[in-house]
């Protein structure tokens, strides 16, 4: 086990943690306590269902709740809000620095559907490749959304694919959107980390002349956020609601030291510039960002009761985040253009754009809803301040390493009608629909010197790596432009049998072209034995198809094997060489959820306790990186000269998780000194993966090698917290208001190929507190501090950090940033 490092723990915030677990009360939403009373459209199509009233459980968090948790990141807000909700913020992992991917109950990013509206929202075009939690997915974004226009979340921890289509295996996330035809908020956000940190440093050389350093103080990460929203009347019954947000965050710099020798002898001693170099030599943190977003939502009542509605929204992203340092004297770097070495930046620019249309109208006894809506997420790369050694002292320093985006067409129609019979107690409320999707990926090519290969060689004769250090660009032979197609239908059936008895089903069928047919259906049922006590469960079968992504996404770099040149690619699946080392197609992934839950109300105390257990079968995964000498030697053997290998996507992965969510909400009127609600929340979850893909080719070499090793096993069963709580109290005292939060994140651990160098990240507990003051009705002030006690992961060791350049794991569920204090003003009008 590899040696790791803990920050002292600090008493209050444990005193803290600990006065909330007496209070015995869990939430998972922040919100006051009538969120549990508002009407709610996710996993059901019936008009009058609140919260507490559904088959399913379904979390509701207001745009307050947004604005009060001291962020303006719809990811960062739900992690805080929802224990079964993960969002680690890793670091140096490529294009994952910018678009981070979210988890619900400790299934993969692409296993939660995002609607907005209730209408199917865009996925992200990236697809995340390197060693992070969600490695393999392509996700939706959700910080494309501004949270100003943003009405509330509703959040349902169920399976739904038999209701919404693919990839509701472990819930939907459906961003409701402000319809306001008057009043509107201006806001403006500022903020810094205010953190020290400590660190395991590496040993020195021999005889050095630097001394080591492990801790540091920080000031940085400043990010200042403006954002606005307004209502706007259109004629008697229209309205406009339009949302912009502006976003401008410097980097964080979270690495430890260097201890490594940067330049080269001179005359058998140590250069002079070892003594003044700055050994804090890359960001390893929140990566630099310039984000501007606008939204607008509208829609009108035409005659005879034809409604039309729509929304549309922008985003641009220009983000930066670092590599690994290139010392003086690495073989990767060219002394002439970068005497003291280099850190090479990656820097994505993301243009998300998005606009959906509909109209609804009632025909007979049916109400009627179609839409269309498109969605487009483009990520294009430029690598800058770095250089292909290749080419030597003549190599640019920027390069266009071209990039990839991805685009949704989905056409909706929907019907829904109540239809009386004697036989129940309620009219059956019967919705069917159809919906015809069409999806894109393109992949396109950098510029040459990205990639190719200069002929430089290095001082011993040997070739160099070519392409850009750090993020080789795609080539010619990546570029690929497809397109598949999907329809599907639906019925979903709901009424009450009896009073106390409810029950829903729902069956769906989804046809793509490029793979093939799935269907999905679901049974749900509550049986309300009074009006404070309630049985609910459900059991379903579900579906995720493969991703555009997943099945077209490749890249190429050439490493070179004792002076040999071997092209190590991400293949596609259906590549000539995926397939002869076993790859097949990609199929559906297919899941059974079983889930039973309680719901009570307690005088003024809600409580829902909802058990899961969910079944995948066929996960789709990224394999290892298939690379050896005996890979190699079969690859030749099979007419692939010059193939040194890869990866590639296949299913064969199988999973169960089964977990706990317990939610208790309270409000109370403490007269005199102030109002409170009280918000407190569990998730219990366990992943074990039951299978694990093989290939008999893999198999039947000398060296038998695996498709899906331990690392990333471990990663699906261990990589995310078995356990997380939230505890949160808003008060509210005349103009005063305040919101004290509590999270404990359970055990993560960070795995390694070698068991050996496994580092295990204990439990640890973030506290949050904001103080509000409204001047007037229309102004308020807000002073806060996210992880109020500088709360850091475990520190890992030279072993897996011989850099210093990444002193701590990317797994760590909180991230790594420490202290955030902001101040945020609100304009109201």
């Amino acid at each position: 086990m590899q040696t790791t490092f803990a920050p002292k723990k600090h008493v209050l915030a444990l005193s803290i943690a600990a006065l909330f677990a007496t209070g015995a009360a869990i939430a998972q939403d922040a919100a006051p306590n009538d969120a549990t009373n508002t009407v709610v459209v996710t996993g059901t199509r019936v008009a009058n269902r609140t919260a507490l009233d559904t088959a399913s459980p379904v979390d509701i968090i207001s745009a307050e709740s947004l604005k009060n948790s001291g962020t303006t990141e719809i990811n960062q807000a739900l992690a805080v809000a929802l224990p079964s909700l993960n969002f680690p913020r890793p670091g140096l992992a490529d294009g994952t620095d910018t678009i981070r991917p979210a988890t619900l109950r400790g299934m993969a990013p692409d296993q939660t559907l995002v609607l907005v509206n209730s209408k199917r929202r865009h996925a992200s075009s990236l697809v995340n490749v390197n060693g992070t939690i969600g490695r393999g997915s392509a996700a939706v974004d959700l910080n494309t959304i501004p949270t100003a226009i943003v009405k509330n979340i509703e959040v349902l921890r169920d399976g739904a694919a038999a209701q919404y289509g693919s990839d509701a295996i472990s819930g939907v996330v459906n961003l409701r959107l402000r319809s306001n035809r008057d009043g509107g908020e201006a806001t403006v956000n500022y903020g810094a980390r205010v953190t020290e940190y400590d660190f395991l440093t590496g040993p020195a050389p021999a005889n050095a002349t630097w001394q080591a350093q492990n801790s540091r103080k920080r000031t940085d990460g400043q990010t200042a956020t403006v954002s606005l929203w307004k209502g706007l009347a259109l004629g008697e019954t229209g309205y406009l609601t339009i949302a912009g947000e502006y976003k401008d965050q410097k980097h964080t710099e979270r690495s430890g030291y260097d201890m490594r020798q940067q330049y080269a002898l001179v005359n058998g001693a140590f250069d002079p510039r070892e003594n003044t170099i700055n050994r804090f030599n890359t960001w390893y943190g929140e990566p630099e960002m310039k984000q501007s977003t606008v939204f607008a939502n509208a829609g009108d009542t035409l005659g005879n009761g034809v409604k039309i509605y729509g929304w549309a929204s922008y985003q641009k992203r220009e983000a930066s985040s670092a590599g690994f340092f290139r010392w003086s004297n690495d073989p990767r770097n060219i002394p002439s253009i970068y005497p003291d070495g280099f850190m090479p930046i990656i820097s994505p620019v993301v243009d998300d754009m998005a606009a959906t249309g509909g109209a609804s109208w009632s025909m007979g006894e049916w109400e009627m809803d179609a839409s269309l809506g498109y969605g487009k997420n483009k990520m294009a790369f430029t690598i800058e301040n770095t250089l292909n050694r290749s080419i030597g002292p003549s190599s640019k320093t920027s390069f266009d390493a071209g990039g990839f985006s991805y685009d949704q067409l989905v056409l909706n129609l929907t019907g829904v009608r109540p239809v009386a019979l004697a036989a129940l107690s309620s009219p059956l409320n019967v919705a069917v629909g159809a919906e015809a999707r069409r999806e894109g990926y393109a992949l396109f090519a950098g510029e040459p010197d990205s990639y190719r290969f200069g002929g430089q060689l290095l001082p011993n004769g040997q070739p160099t790596a070519p392409g850009a250090q750090v993020f080789s660009g795609f080539r010619p032979q990546n570029e690929s432009d497809t397109h598949r197609t999907a329809v599907g239908a639906f019925i979903d059936l709901e009424a009450n049998i009896t009073p106390a008895l409810l029950t829903s089903f729902a069956i769906r069928g989804e046809h793509y072209s490029d793979f093939g047919s799935s269907l999905a259906g679901k049974l749900a049922g509550r049986y309300d034995f009074s009006k404070a006590f309630a049985l609910r469960g459900s059991v379903q079968n579900g579906f995720r198809a493969p991703s555009p992504q997943q099945q077209n996404f490749t890249s190429t770099a050439t490493n070179f094997i004792t002076g040999v040149p071997f092209e190590i690619t991400t293949f596609r699946p259906t590549d000539s060489v995926a397939i002869a080392l076993g790859a097949k197609p990609l199929d559906a992934e297919k899941s059974v959820n079983a889930s039973l839950g309680a719901v009570l109300r307690l005088g003024g105390a809600n409580v829902t306790i909802d058990a899961y257990r969910i079944k995948v079968r066929d996960r789709i995964v990224l394999s290892e990186n298939l690379t050896s000498a005996d890979v190699r030697n079969f690859l030749t053997k099979q007419g692939f000269i010059g193939v040194g290998g890869g990866r590639f996507f296949i299913n064969g992965v199988n999973t169960t998780t089964q977990g706990v969510d317990m939610v208790v909400n309270w409000a109370a009127n403490g007269g005199a000194i102030g109002k409170f609600d009280f918000t407190v929340a569990g998730n219990f979850t366990k992943t074990e993966v039951t299978k694990v893909p093989a290939t008999a080719q893999l198999a039947a070499l000398p060296t038998p090698t695996p498709l899906f090793d331990r690392l990333n096993v471990l990663s699906l069963e261990q990589g995310q917290p078995k356990n997380k709580f939230n505890a949160s109290t808003n008060w509210k005292l005349g103009q005063m208001g305040a919101t004290l939060r509590a999270t404990r994140y359970g055990k993560v651990l960070s795995p390694n190929a070698s068991p050996a160098l496994d580092v295990t990240l204990g439990a640890k507990t973030v506290v949050d507190l904001e103080g509000r003051y409204a001047l007037t009705s229309k102004v308020n002030l807000a002073f806060g501090a996210e992880n109020l006690f500088d709360k850091y992961p475990e520190s890992v060791g030279n072993a897996l950090n011989p850099s210093g350049n990444a002193p701590f794991p990317n797994y760590a569920a909180f991230g790594r940033g420490g202290r955030f204090v902001y101040a945020r003003a609100t304009y109201a009008f």
